[in-house]
Protein backbone atom coordinates (compact mmCIF):
# COMPACT_ATOMS: atom_id res chain seq x y z
CA UNK A 1 0.00 0.00 0.00
CA UNK A 2 1.43 3.55 -0.82
CA UNK A 3 1.47 5.65 1.99
CA UNK A 4 0.20 9.57 1.16
CA UNK A 5 3.08 12.10 1.34
CA UNK A 6 1.49 14.93 3.41
CA UNK A 7 4.57 17.54 2.18
CA UNK A 8 5.01 16.28 -1.56
CA UNK A 9 2.72 18.90 -3.09
CA UNK A 10 5.22 21.28 -1.62
CA UNK A 11 8.38 19.00 -2.84
CA UNK A 12 7.54 18.81 -6.44
CA UNK A 13 7.54 22.66 -6.56
CA UNK A 14 11.47 22.49 -5.10
CA UNK A 15 13.79 21.92 -7.66
CA UNK A 16 16.19 18.60 -6.91
CA UNK A 17 19.29 17.74 -8.10
CA UNK A 18 21.55 14.36 -6.99
CA UNK A 19 25.47 15.19 -7.18
CA UNK A 20 28.22 13.18 -5.62
CA UNK A 21 31.56 14.37 -4.81
CA UNK A 22 34.20 12.73 -2.79
CA UNK A 23 34.80 13.67 0.69
CA UNK A 24 36.48 11.62 3.75
CA UNK A 25 38.26 8.94 0.76
CA UNK A 26 34.88 7.93 -0.50
CA UNK A 27 32.04 8.95 -2.61
CA UNK A 28 29.33 11.02 -0.83
CA UNK A 29 26.01 11.57 -2.52
CA UNK A 30 24.20 14.72 -2.03
CA UNK A 31 21.17 16.89 -2.85
CA UNK A 32 20.41 20.12 -3.67
CA UNK A 33 17.16 21.95 -3.38
CA UNK A 34 15.52 24.91 -4.43
CA UNK A 35 16.71 27.87 -6.70
CA UNK A 36 20.70 27.85 -8.10
CA UNK A 37 20.74 31.54 -7.31
CA UNK A 38 19.25 31.74 -3.97
CA UNK A 39 20.43 34.23 -1.20
CA UNK A 40 21.09 31.30 1.07
CA UNK A 41 22.88 27.66 1.06
CA UNK A 42 22.09 25.61 4.09
CA UNK A 43 24.05 22.30 4.11
CA UNK A 44 21.68 19.56 6.15
CA UNK A 45 22.99 16.75 7.59
CA UNK A 46 20.71 14.27 8.95
CA UNK A 47 19.95 11.89 11.99
CA UNK A 48 21.35 8.50 13.08
CA UNK A 49 19.79 5.69 10.48
CA UNK A 50 18.62 8.33 8.53
CA UNK A 51 19.19 9.62 5.06
CA UNK A 52 18.66 12.77 3.28
CA UNK A 53 14.30 11.86 2.91
CA UNK A 54 14.28 12.51 6.29
CA UNK A 55 14.86 16.44 6.29
CA UNK A 56 12.91 16.69 3.50
CA UNK A 57 9.67 17.77 4.87
CA UNK A 58 11.28 21.16 6.24
CA UNK A 59 13.12 22.03 2.93
CA UNK A 60 9.56 21.46 1.53
CA UNK A 61 8.50 24.85 4.12
CA UNK A 62 11.61 26.82 3.05
CA UNK A 63 11.34 26.85 -1.00
CA UNK A 64 13.51 30.07 -1.23
CA UNK A 65 16.68 28.43 0.47
CA UNK A 66 19.13 26.79 -1.00
CA UNK A 67 19.61 23.12 0.85
CA UNK A 68 22.14 20.85 0.13
CA UNK A 69 21.50 17.56 1.89
CA UNK A 70 24.20 14.49 2.04
CA UNK A 71 23.82 11.28 2.85
CA UNK A 72 26.37 10.78 5.26
CA UNK A 73 28.69 8.11 5.05
CA UNK A 74 27.72 4.28 5.78
CA UNK A 75 24.25 5.41 4.97
CA UNK A 76 21.79 5.75 2.39
CA UNK A 77 23.52 6.00 -1.06
CA UNK A 78 27.20 7.04 0.68
CA UNK A 79 29.36 4.15 1.32
CA UNK A 80 31.19 4.12 4.87
CA UNK A 81 34.70 6.16 5.19
CA UNK A 82 37.81 3.68 3.79
CA UNK A 83 39.86 2.41 6.76
CA UNK A 84 38.10 4.35 9.14
CA UNK A 85 36.00 3.89 13.03
CA UNK A 86 32.86 5.59 12.07
CA UNK A 87 33.18 7.85 15.66
CA UNK A 88 32.33 12.03 16.18
CA UNK A 89 35.93 12.59 14.94
CA UNK A 90 36.04 10.85 11.35
CA UNK A 91 32.37 12.50 10.97
CA UNK A 92 33.19 16.02 10.82
CA UNK A 93 36.83 15.71 9.27
CA UNK A 94 34.35 13.93 6.81
CA UNK A 95 31.83 16.86 6.55
CA UNK A 96 34.48 19.94 6.83
CA UNK A 97 36.19 18.08 3.49
CA UNK A 98 32.39 17.99 2.34
CA UNK A 99 31.62 21.82 3.50
CA UNK A 100 34.81 22.54 1.50
CA UNK A 101 34.10 20.95 -1.42
CA UNK A 102 30.39 21.44 -2.45
CA UNK A 103 29.39 24.87 -0.21
CA UNK A 104 32.06 27.03 1.49
CA UNK A 105 30.61 29.38 3.78
CA UNK A 106 27.22 28.11 4.15
CA UNK A 107 24.96 27.80 7.06
CA UNK A 108 25.49 24.64 8.61
CA UNK A 109 22.14 22.75 10.18
CA UNK A 110 22.12 19.36 12.03
CA UNK A 111 19.65 16.76 13.07
CA UNK A 112 19.51 14.77 16.10
CA UNK A 113 22.87 12.83 15.52
CA UNK A 114 23.56 15.65 12.59
CA UNK A 115 23.46 17.87 15.76
CA UNK A 116 26.74 16.03 17.32
CA UNK A 117 28.20 15.98 13.74
CA UNK A 118 27.67 19.51 13.27
CA UNK A 119 28.87 20.70 16.64
CA UNK A 120 32.07 18.64 16.33
CA UNK A 121 32.68 20.17 13.22
CA UNK A 122 32.14 23.90 13.89
CA UNK A 123 34.21 24.15 17.31
CA UNK A 124 36.84 22.08 14.90
CA UNK A 125 36.94 25.03 12.66
CA UNK A 126 34.40 24.26 9.61
CA UNK A 127 33.64 27.99 8.83
CA UNK A 128 30.25 28.59 8.96
CA UNK A 129 27.87 32.21 9.45
CA UNK A 130 25.66 30.49 11.47
CA UNK A 131 24.74 27.15 13.15
CA UNK A 132 21.26 25.48 13.24
CA UNK A 133 20.66 22.27 15.56
CA UNK A 134 16.76 20.87 15.28
CA UNK A 135 16.65 18.30 17.96
CA UNK A 136 20.15 18.87 19.26
CA UNK A 137 21.39 15.82 21.51
CA UNK A 138 21.95 18.07 24.40
CA UNK A 139 22.74 15.31 27.26
CA UNK A 140 23.80 12.35 27.56
CA UNK A 141 21.32 9.21 26.00
CA UNK A 142 22.34 6.86 28.68
CA UNK A 143 20.82 9.18 31.48
CA UNK A 144 17.50 11.08 29.40
CA UNK A 145 13.89 9.76 30.15
CA UNK A 146 14.38 6.67 28.45
CA UNK A 147 17.82 5.48 29.78
CA UNK A 148 16.79 2.12 30.22
CA UNK A 149 15.43 2.25 26.37
CA UNK A 150 19.34 3.42 25.74
CA UNK A 151 21.20 0.93 27.45
CA UNK A 152 18.42 -2.34 25.39
CA UNK A 153 19.57 -0.30 22.47
CA UNK A 154 23.64 -0.70 23.19
CA UNK A 155 22.96 -4.28 23.56
CA UNK A 156 20.58 -4.79 20.61
CA UNK A 157 23.48 -3.05 18.53
CA UNK A 158 26.16 -4.72 20.34
CA UNK A 159 24.64 -8.00 19.55
CA UNK A 160 24.08 -7.39 15.60
CA UNK A 161 27.71 -7.00 15.48
CA UNK A 162 28.83 -9.87 17.53
CA UNK A 163 26.08 -12.54 16.14
CA UNK A 164 26.91 -14.22 13.15
CA UNK A 165 26.54 -12.50 9.97
CA UNK A 166 23.31 -13.25 8.76
CA UNK A 167 21.55 -13.08 12.16
CA UNK A 168 22.95 -10.47 13.22
CA UNK A 169 22.11 -8.11 10.38
CA UNK A 170 18.92 -9.37 10.39
CA UNK A 171 18.11 -8.40 13.17
CA UNK A 172 19.61 -4.88 12.91
CA UNK A 173 17.22 -4.78 10.09
CA UNK A 174 14.46 -6.73 11.83
CA UNK A 175 11.20 -4.42 10.25
CA UNK A 176 9.28 -5.24 13.50
CA UNK A 177 12.09 -3.31 15.68
CA UNK A 178 12.29 -0.75 13.32
CA UNK A 179 8.68 -0.28 13.80
CA UNK A 180 9.01 -0.40 17.69
CA UNK A 181 11.52 2.41 17.12
CA UNK A 182 9.08 4.76 15.21
CA UNK A 183 6.36 4.04 17.70
CA UNK A 184 8.22 5.20 20.48
CA UNK A 185 8.78 8.29 18.79
CA UNK A 186 6.06 9.31 17.34
CA UNK A 187 3.63 11.88 19.13
CA UNK A 188 1.33 13.00 16.86
CA UNK A 189 -2.37 11.67 16.85
CA UNK A 190 -2.78 12.01 13.28
CA UNK A 191 -3.36 8.52 12.17
CA UNK A 192 -1.90 9.55 8.73
CA UNK A 193 0.80 11.40 9.89
CA UNK A 194 1.43 8.42 11.54
CA UNK A 195 1.66 6.09 8.80
CA UNK A 196 4.02 8.43 6.86
CA UNK A 197 6.79 8.33 9.26
CA UNK A 198 6.16 4.76 9.56
CA UNK A 199 6.78 4.38 6.22
CA UNK A 200 9.69 6.68 6.12
CA UNK A 201 11.20 4.50 9.00
CA UNK A 202 10.44 1.27 7.06
CA UNK A 203 11.54 2.66 4.20
CA UNK A 204 14.99 4.49 5.18
CA UNK A 205 16.36 3.24 8.25
CA UNK A 206 17.70 -0.02 7.57
CA UNK A 207 19.83 1.57 3.92
CA UNK A 208 22.93 1.52 6.28
CA UNK A 209 26.19 -0.08 4.54
CA UNK A 210 27.21 -2.80 7.18
CA UNK A 211 26.62 -3.94 11.00
CA UNK A 212 30.09 -2.59 11.98
CA UNK A 213 29.68 1.03 10.95
CA UNK A 214 26.00 1.27 12.12
CA UNK A 215 27.26 -0.18 15.56
CA UNK A 216 30.11 2.78 14.97
CA UNK A 217 27.71 5.73 14.34
CA UNK A 218 25.45 4.10 17.55
CA UNK A 219 28.29 4.09 19.70
CA UNK A 220 29.14 8.10 18.29
CA UNK A 221 25.88 8.60 19.20
CA UNK A 222 25.20 7.86 22.90
CA UNK A 223 29.22 8.57 23.81
CA UNK A 224 28.99 12.37 22.57
CA UNK A 225 26.72 15.43 23.07
CA UNK A 226 26.31 19.05 21.91
CA UNK A 227 27.63 20.15 25.39
CA UNK A 228 31.07 19.55 24.49
CA UNK A 229 31.26 21.55 22.01
CA UNK A 230 29.05 24.44 22.60
CA UNK A 231 31.25 26.92 24.59
CA UNK A 232 33.56 26.47 21.03
CA UNK A 233 30.41 27.66 18.92
CA UNK A 234 30.82 31.79 18.26
CA UNK A 235 28.73 31.95 16.04
CA UNK A 236 25.46 32.57 15.96
CA UNK A 237 23.09 29.42 17.04
CA UNK A 238 19.79 28.14 16.57
CA UNK A 239 18.82 25.44 18.79
CA UNK A 240 14.93 23.93 18.06
CA UNK A 241 13.90 21.61 20.33
CA UNK A 242 11.06 19.50 21.23
CA UNK A 243 8.59 19.99 24.40
CA UNK A 244 8.45 16.17 24.50
CA UNK A 245 11.16 15.19 23.68
CA UNK A 246 12.27 12.00 25.32
CA UNK A 247 16.06 11.96 23.93
CA UNK A 248 17.42 15.28 25.33
CA UNK A 249 14.41 16.82 27.78
CA UNK A 250 13.72 20.20 27.03
CA UNK A 251 14.85 21.11 30.51
CA UNK A 252 18.30 20.03 29.31
CA UNK A 253 17.76 21.96 26.02
CA UNK A 254 17.52 25.22 27.83
CA UNK A 255 20.42 24.22 30.12
CA UNK A 256 22.34 23.45 26.59
CA UNK A 257 21.55 27.27 25.18
CA UNK A 258 23.34 28.99 27.82
CA UNK A 259 26.12 27.26 27.07
CA UNK A 260 26.82 29.07 23.54
CA UNK A 261 28.57 32.05 23.44
CA UNK A 262 25.57 33.32 21.38
CA UNK A 263 22.41 30.92 21.19
CA UNK A 264 18.66 31.27 20.40
CA UNK A 265 16.28 28.55 21.64
CA UNK A 266 13.26 27.74 19.76
CA UNK A 267 10.84 25.38 21.37
CA UNK A 268 8.19 23.87 19.75
CA UNK A 269 5.17 21.98 21.91
CA UNK A 270 3.54 18.51 21.55
CA UNK A 271 6.56 17.05 19.45
CA UNK A 272 9.14 14.81 20.27
CA UNK A 273 12.26 13.70 18.65
CA UNK A 274 10.49 13.93 14.99
CA UNK A 275 10.23 17.57 14.79
CA UNK A 276 11.40 17.13 11.08
CA UNK A 277 8.11 14.50 10.23
CA UNK A 278 5.85 15.87 12.78
CA UNK A 279 6.03 20.04 12.80
CA UNK A 280 8.40 20.59 9.74
CA UNK A 281 6.29 23.95 8.75
CA UNK A 282 6.99 25.43 12.76
CA UNK A 283 11.08 24.13 12.34
CA UNK A 284 11.10 26.06 9.07
CA UNK A 285 9.53 29.31 10.70
CA UNK A 286 12.08 29.56 12.75
CA UNK A 287 14.99 28.89 10.77
CA UNK A 288 13.32 31.78 8.66
CA UNK A 289 13.65 34.09 11.15
CA UNK A 290 17.08 32.90 12.06
CA UNK A 291 18.57 33.64 8.52
CA UNK A 292 16.75 37.07 8.32
CA UNK A 293 19.33 39.77 8.00
CA UNK A 294 19.45 41.10 11.46
CA UNK A 295 19.96 44.70 12.24
CA UNK A 296 23.73 43.02 13.94
CA UNK A 297 24.43 41.97 10.14
CA UNK A 298 23.73 45.17 8.35
CA UNK A 299 26.17 47.36 10.74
Amino acid sequence: MVVPNPYAALLEAIPVERHEVDAGGSTTAYWTYGPADAETTVVAVHGFRGEHHGLEPVVAHLPEVRVISPDLPGFGETPPLPGSRHDIDAYAAWLQEFVDAVAPGAVILGHSFGSIVVAAAVAGGLATPRVILVNPIGAPALEGPRGLLTRLAVFYYWAGARLPKRVGDGLLRNGAVVRVMSVSMAKTRDAELRRFIHDQHDTYFSRFADRDQLHDAFLASVSNDVRAYAPRISQPTLLVAAQRDDITPIEAERRLATMFPDATLVEIPDVGHLIHYETPAAAADAIRRFLAPSERDTR
